[in-house]
């Protein structure tokens, strides 16, 4: 009971530092970002590079989807326009995926002090946003050290192992994990941070982590798709090529996932990285794949949710 707890409190850690650390990033940044958003969209390149910079910059592609939803509904931006975000965000959100599978815990109690002394003593707005990331960097760590701690006793776990077995023999299960608990807490970059905690006590093996990543991809969809409920047709059908860039991503690479890995596990030493490097060639592939083509992926969309109701 004491472990699960633990883990818990670790799992509450990242999903508060990854909070924190966005609304400092997102409020440091927020009258640029929307103008960029709003103007830097006028080619699908431009809006993709827009995309991804943006969501980089406030580490969740959750809150950049939403805030073009939000802009087509407003009329400020067309579909067509955020369709070039929208594949901006799969790749922007990588970063933090990438900054994740650093083992950097040694230095979150730093972090954490260094941005509250930064968040109280200076009188800057700027500057104290900027603390305010850097203490939910710090809590982030702090919370994938907490809960890599809680799972070490589960490497004697029969009933855990033999559950990872299963999950291990069948990619859908692993998937389906993801899936759901990623829309659950509503944060990708989460679940990966569980899975990269589980590799660290070898508790998980490469294409499994796979699986469950190819999963987060799909759950972290949710967001959007309920910030689009009752909205006008154009901010569903943003919410519906997130939806859909993701499912048909997961549905090409699901029946290669062994080679995938093989493909992954060559391009680092460890398995957090190798993790990482998963989530972002994944996430990279298919949206410069959709990229060329993001004119005819609009219309796909729209065939799916149609601009006017005959």
């Amino acid at each position: 009971m004491f472990y699960l707890l633990k883990f818990c409190a670790g799992v509450a850690l990242l999903l508060f530092g990854m909070r924190f650390m966005r609304e400092g990033l997102e409020n440091a940044a927020k009258q640029r970002m929307r103008q960029a958003l709003a103007t830097l969209t006028k080619t699908p390149l431009i809006g993709f590079l827009t995309g991804t910079v943006m969501t980089a910059l406030v580490q969740s592609s959750t809150a950049i989807t939403v805030i073009t939803i939000g802009f087509v509904n407003a009329g400020v931006i067309n579909f067509s326009q955020a369709v070039g975000i929208v594949l901006g965000t799969n790749v922007g959100t990588c970063i933090t995926a990438q900054m994740i599978s650093f083992s950097l815990e040694d230095i979150s109690l730093p972090a954490i002090g260094l941005g509250s002394l930064m968040m109280v003593w200076s009188r800057r707005p700027a500057v104290r946003y900027l603390g305010q990331s850097i203490v939910g960097f710090g809590v982030v760590f702090l919370g994938i050290g907490t809960m890599s701690d809680s799972l070490e006793p589960l490497k004697n776990s029969p009933t855990f192992i033999q559950l990872l077995g299963q999950v291990s023999t069948n990619t859908l299960l692993g998937v389906l994990a993801g899936t759901l608990f990623t829309a659950l807490i509503h944060s990708s970059a989460t679940t990966t941070g569980v899975v990269i905690a589980l590799s660290r006590q070898g508790l998980i093996d490469l294409p499994t982590a796979i699986a469950i990543i190819f999963g987060s991809n799909i759950g972290t969809c949710i967001t959007g798709v309920m910030a689009a409920i009752g909205t006008p047709p154009g901010a569903r059908q943003v919410a519906a090529a997130h939806v859909l860039l993701n499912v048909i991503g997961v549905i090409i690479f699901l029946p290669f996932i062994g080679p995938f890995a093989n493909l992954v596990g060559a391009t680092a030493s460890t398995l957090p990285r190798q993790i990482a490097n998963a989530h972002t060639l994944f996430n990279a592939i298919s949206s410069l794949a959709v990229l060329p083509f993001s004119r005819q992926f609009a219309n796909l969309v729209r065939r799916i949710i149609p601009e006017h109701r005959c």
